[in-house]
């Protein structure tokens, strides 16, 4: 299986990197893609991915909660790097509402730059979306859609919102912990989404899948989102795991 979206550069993991590597191994976990989450992760995401080249895919990218009033200067920054090493997608980008809406404006702005930046360079976006789907659809539309290709990571939207990414032909849904939660009504609908379209992942540390809520989630979890994806879409364990490695090796061109 494939983490196509885990943070396990972060420090919430320095004093076990290796017991984890080793937990994720043993759960069946054998690749990584690691996005980027602002100026000051760089240095950590690269030095990370350089230790485990065999492991370990990076993605550079500047995510919406990191954009301010001077985002125009981080991401120069940011967008120099694809000079200087190897990333197989811009991410994280996107929009975030949840939080603040101030910079709504500039989030837009940062966000299609790097829309634009991903089919500058032909690669695909890791797109975090959380109470923005009208404006990123409205922002992949206008950049063009068809000229894109990528992932929805930890997708939790609406029945409407799936169905406009599954008519968003070269794009994927990233399925998580998030699915094994008790409000995850998604569960529901997903199976409108044909299994070729989903991509695993953890976002590890966060979002824990039940019964490991509340503790630092990582990639040997995993298997928690494998077997409730094998529950909603009534097909064994091994098919998902299966599918959703080819899928993953097919977005990322790993």
């Amino acid at each position: 299986m494939i983490d196509t979206h885990t943070h396990i550069f972060a420090e919430e993991f320095d004093a076990d990197v290796a017991e984890m590597l080793q937990r994720a191994e043993d759960a069946g976990v054998k690749k990584f893609c690691l996005p980027n989450i602002d100026v000051e992760s760089i240095e950590r995401l690269d030095t990370f991915t350089e230790k485990h080249p065999d492991l370990c895919y990076p993605m550079m990218g500047l995510h919406p909660t990191g954009i301010g009033s001077d985002f125009q200067h981080d991401l120069e920054i940011i967008r120099s790097r694809f000079e200087k090493r190897k990333y197989i997608a811009v991410g994280e980008i996107g929009l975030d509402l949840y939080w603040d809406k101030t910079y709504l404006k500039e989030q837009i702005c940062a966000f299609e730059a790097q829309l634009q930046w991903s089919i500058d360079l032909n690669l695909p976006v890791a797109i975090h979306t959380r109470e923005a789907f009208p404006y990123v659809f409205e922002s992949l539309y206008k950049i063009g859609v068809e000229k894109l290709r990528g992932v929805f990571h930890s997708f939790g939207g609406s029945r409407e919102d799936l169905e406009e990414i599954i008519h968003c032909e070269n794009f994927m849904i990233g399925i998580n912990g998030v699915i094994t939660y008790k409000k995850a009504d998604f569960r529901d609908y997903l199976p409108l989404a044909p299994l070729d379209r989903i991509l695993l992942e953890t976002d590890a540390p966060y979002l824990s899948p039940v019964p490991y809520r509340g503790k630092r989630n990582e990639p040997a979890y995993i298997l928690k989102v494998v077997e409730k994806l094998a529950e909603v879409y009534q097909l064994p364990v091994e098919t998902i795991a299966a599918q959703t490695t080819e899928n993953a090796l097919r977005m990322f061109n790993l």
